[in-house]
């Protein structure tokens, strides 16, 4: 159409025309430029928070230019920033109508930014920043700051700006807000070894706690990432926050509204306020007046303040309250008696023109007690939570999500309790909570967000992640935002020449978290250490998953590091921080465990690669050691002294593991082990079973590794011979001595040189995979000769040219199992409503297929998911046929809330679709062993009817379900953590 109209040179025009239409929008104003002076201005009768974060601006426009613009004055070129009705210059610009305020006027924390030429005889230019309320104008003066290049961190990271000599902004006439999520902020939760220490310690001991001080630095943080809302520090070390007159008034000043936990009712810190001696026992149903003292006294003297009033009641501890009648049905009926006690004291004690919003937490028991029917009034704001570990527990129905009170969300980065603390760093992967917090704002969770963020450090990233969210949901739309976002954090922190490479690094991080957080490699919070051969992660089949994981990390470890001196000198301090220790300590930790686990296992060979792996451990725990006391002595002179601890609550997986040690032999012997066989091989049984390689198939192009290690003392050398042409081998001879006890040699196969087996028919290997038909094999051997020992290992090869696998693209069975990553279907169908999508940086392959959108209708009858809903589709060939194990490995989240589920349905070929369910009860044992691995196995019987090919597949009948890998076992899957790698084509 276009072309017909215009000719291309007419085009052309028009097209620059556009340019130079979008060109004019944008207006330059100098910050700093030349001879050119800009000043600042506020209305003395504005917010306290607008003088505040006035005074912050003039400091970071210093820290960028060092040069100081004045407060007041009479310069040509003005920043003039107010709130609509507190500031006469804004109101005056908007009786003159020289701005437009309708599109904030009355708003929520909306403000707006846009230039002005000659507004006045006096002022060539003017940047007007001018907000609906104090707040809105409070972040419309940061919002400066961050286009001048100041990071939300720059205290807290210690993340130094660029130096620039001048700064000239294009500023667009633009609106910013009203915020997604009304109440958006903070948990300052499980203190104890980093925060506290640090403010009474270090920054703050004239108080000896978290007190005003530290809180004001806390509050600075949450107006530059465009935060309302904390929820104060509340363990027994730290005194409540009302002990402190100061604490509410600076609150009050930094415009910060101040919450409670699900445990703090009516803002009383119970584990810190609440004395038996003087009150008396802390339970309702016998000691109610002594509590509603308690709660009297804290609504009168915060009634002149912004809170979010927490109504409810748990018991002290963080446990459930205590109620004569064991029952729930008294349960629920004492907790509404409460609830309604707190209400009238919260409408005796209100004030009016101050917000007193209330919400109700239904966290642990007391989301039972909802659940049981207790009756809530509608205009208390319903906080849902997650289940610690990530998965939000329940969100609200649709009846729910007409509530006037709202939803909100209660998320975890950080956590104490049980099946196991993560307190250290930040392992929770940002595309989950990304995905769990869409997945909450789609069902209507929008009044009030509170991230539990442990200790602020070092989770810095995903703390700016969630509020950036909450701040405006709409950039965070796409599949990929969550790695847009980060990268654009990294360009921002350290320079768009270092951000890709940042962002893969971080990615990388988060991936290895997500198959187990590090704070989980002790395996349990009682006995870290179990027996060589017992963990989880393999150590003998599939490539060893130990020694996998030990070298990922330690690859990580190594580009960081690489990455180091590429930082500018003003930005290695941020680094350190916010990418360098977290990457490091996640490595070191995991080396250490890994490396005591492979100290176990070759001690039971008898190798002396014991000692040598015992060493390695050792090493990674005192390394551990070094850069925590680096972090807390060194850098920027001690700043961050007590913030770090490497053990919090002093766990058995922070300690330094035990290890093995072997009996000393004054004769140097040849040690062999290998792949799938836990003990090394049996010398005198020449061509034993345990003296040969698992089975390589040709479709599958398998590699296997034989470790060749010294037994005793001195030095030996050894030499290997493959028995036949198409043997490859990563090393043929080398020297084994105390310093370099092993050697792990990779054994591969040339496909063009070995020759084919025969083909008389497609019939199955035999559920012993080791023992496949001659027919089908081609045999030979690998010879070891040290010390005129002789040893031979024998090499089989699975060869045959079946016609129906020529070209054939999909999967194939080995060692009797079928092994597939979701994302890499063969085949993808959508349904009526919904359809499968891939979504990156989450999942043991760091890819999932989830089943979008959230609203689609759940399908019960079989042949209405048939026929309606979504499917994917995986080919795969097998050599065997018989009844079969369909494991499905999905990401363990929860039915969005009562009435819907977390199923999929799966058929091979074309029988009845089986329902598969990943739900989960409470805080059963299969839900622990769930979050720990992130990942919920549900397997279901099938029959392969014959050998050939076949076709898997899998419906969705819940929406929002996220599967991350298949595994279809023949009878040949052995033990690991993960399923095996694909065995693809």
């Amino acid at each position: 159409m276009f072309s017909k109209i215009f000719s291309k040179k007419s085009a052309w025009v028009l097209v620059l025309l556009c340019v130079q239409v979008n060109a004019q929008s944008m207006i330059d104003f100098p910050i700093v430029s030349g001879t050119k002076q800009t000043s600042l201005h506020i209305d003395k009768n504005d917010a306290e928070v607008v003088q505040i974060t006035a005074q912050m601006l003039i400091d970071d426009i210093h820290k960028v230019t060092d040069k100081k613009i004045r407060l007041g004055g009479t310069s040509k070129f003005r920043i003039i920033a107010g709130t609509l009705g507190k500031s006469k210059a804004i109101d005056n610009l908007v009786k003159q109508k020289k701005i437009d305020v309708s599109a904030i006027k009355g708003k929520w924390e909306t403000y707006h930014i846009q230039v002005l030429e000659n507004p006045s005889k006096d002022i060539e230019k003017a940047l007007v920043i001018v907000g609906s309320d104090r707040r809105a104008t409070a972040y419309g003066l940061l919002e400066i700051s961050r286009k001048i290049g100041v990071s939300p961190w720059e205290w807290w990271a210690d993340s130094a700006p660029v130096k620039k000599e001048n700064v000239v902004l294009s500023i667009e006439n633009k609106t910013y807000g009203s915020p997604s999520v009304k109440y958006r902020g903070l948990f300052l939760n499980d203190e104890d070894w980093g925060l506290q220490r640090w403010a009474a310690l270090n920054f703050e001991p004239e108080t000896g706690d978290i007190g005003p001080k530290t809180y004001a630095k806390v509050f600075e943080l949450l107006l530059r990432l465009r935060a309302n809302t904390i929820w104060p520090a509340m363990h027994k070390c730290t005194k409540a926050f009302y002990h402190y007159p100061k604490n509410k008034e600076v609150a009050d000043a930094y415009a910060i509204v101040v919450g409670s936990s699900h445990a703090e009712p009516m803002l009383c810190n119970i584990n810190a306020e609440w004395d038996h001696e003087s009150m008396g026992e802390y339970r309702y149903d016998t000691n109610a007046t002594s509590i509603k003292d308690l709660f009297r006294k804290r609504a009168k003297e915060t009634q002149n303040y912004e809170g979010i009033y927490t109504v409810g009641m748990r018991g002290e501890h963080d446990s459930p309250m205590i109620v004569g009648e064991d029952n729930t049905g008294a349960q629920v009926d004492l907790l509404e008696q409460v609830i309604t006690d707190q209400r009238e004291i919260l409408n005796r004690y209100s004030k009016k023109g101050v917000s007193k919003p209330q919400a109700f937490v239904p966290y642990k028991e007391v989301l039972h007690y909802y659940q049981s029917g207790l009756e809530l009034p509608e205009d208390i704001t319903l906080v849902w939570t997650d289940d610690n570990y990530g998965y939000i527990r329940q969100l609200s129905n649709p009846q729910e999500q007409t509530r006037s009170g709202g939803a909100g969300v209660y998320y975890h980065t950080s956590y104490w309790g049980r099946p196991h603390d993560y307190l250290w760093l930040n392992s929770t992967n940002p595309v989950l909570m990304w995905e769990e917090m869409s997945k909450a704002y789609g069902f209507k969770s929008r009044d009030l967000w509170i991230l539990n963020c442990g200790d602020i450090k070092p989770h810095e990233y995903n703390i700016e992640l969630f509020l950036d969210m909450a701040w405006n949901m709409g950039d965070f739309e796409k599949n990929n935002a969550v790695e847009v976002h980060h990268q654009q954090w990294a360009t921002r922190e350290f320079g768009k020449e270092n951000a890709a490479a940042i962002t893969k690094i971080m990615n990388d991080y988060y991936k290895l978290a997500f198959q187990r957080r590090p704070e989980f490699m002790g395996w349990s919070q009682v006995e870290p250490v179990t027996k060589a051969g017992k963990t989880e992660l393999t150590q003998f089949h599939y490539g060893d998953e130990v020694m996998g994981r030990i070298k990922a990390y330690e690859a990580l470890l190594v580009k960081v590091k690489g990455l180091q001196p590429r930082i500018s000198k003003a930005q290695q301090d941020a680094f350190y921080e916010l990418v360098y220790y977290p990457v490091a300590g996640a490595s070191l930790l995991n080396q250490k465990w890994l490396y005591a686990y492979k100290n176990q296992f070759v001690a039971d060979q008898g190798s002396k690669s014991t000692s040598y792996f015992a060493n390695k451990s050792k090493e990674a725990f005192q390394t551990i050691q070094v850069e925590t006391e680096y972090y807390n002595t060194k850098l920027k002179g001690g700043k961050w002294n007590h913030i770090m601890t490497m053990a919090p609550r002093h766990l058995p997986v922070f300690s330094q593991p035990s290890v093995s040690a072997v009996p000393e032999s004054e004769t140097a012997s040849l040690g062999l082990a290998l792949e799938s066989y836990q003990m090394e091989v049996n010398n005198e049984v020449i061509n034993s079973y345990a003296d040969v390689l698992p089975v390589f198939n040709a479709y599958t192009k398998n590699t296997y590794y034989i470790d060749v290690f010294l037994k005793g003392k001195g030095t030996i050398s050894w030499e290997a011979k493959p028995m036949a042409d198409w043997i490859r081998i990563s090393k043929t001879s080398g020297n084994l001595h105390e310093d370099h006890p092993e050697n792990r040699l990779w054994v591969t196969i040339d496909w063009d040189r070995v020759p084919k087996g025969e083909n008389k028919k497609e019939a199955p290997l035999g559920h012993d995979y080791q023992l496949i038909p001659p027919s089908y094999k081609v045999n030979s051997a690998i010879g070891f000769e040290a010390n005129g020992e002789k040893t031979t290992i024998g090499v089989s090869v699975f060869n045959p040219k079946f016609k129906a696998l020529e070209n054939y693209k999909g999967f194939v069975e080995d060692k009797g199992f079928v092994s597939m990553n979701a994302e890499n279907f063969t085949r993808r169908k959508k349904g009526s409503e919904a359809v499968w999508e891939t979504l990156e940086g989450i999942g043991y392959s760091n890819k999932i297929c989830l089943a979008l959108p959230r609203t689609a209708a759940s399908r019960e009858n079989l042949s209405d998911i048939i026929a309606n809903s979504p499917s994917l589709e995986y080919d795969f060939y097998t050599f065997n046929f018989g009844e079969v194990d369909v494991n499905v490995q999905a990401i363990p989240t929860h039915a969005f809330y009562g009435g819907s589920g977390v199923r999929c349905a799966i058929a091979i070929d074309d029988a009845e679709p089986v329902l598969v369910d990943f739900q989960t009860l409470g805080r059963s044992d299969e839900w622990k062993q769930n979050v720990l691995k992130n990942a919920s196995v549900k397997s279901t019987k099938q029959i392969v009817d014959k050998a050939g090919k076949h076709t898997l597949k899998i419906w969705m009948v819940d929406p929002g379900v996220m599967l991350d890998q298949v595994l279809i076992d023949l009878g040949g899957w052995k033990d690991s953590y993960a399923f095996p790698p694909e065995t693809k084509m």
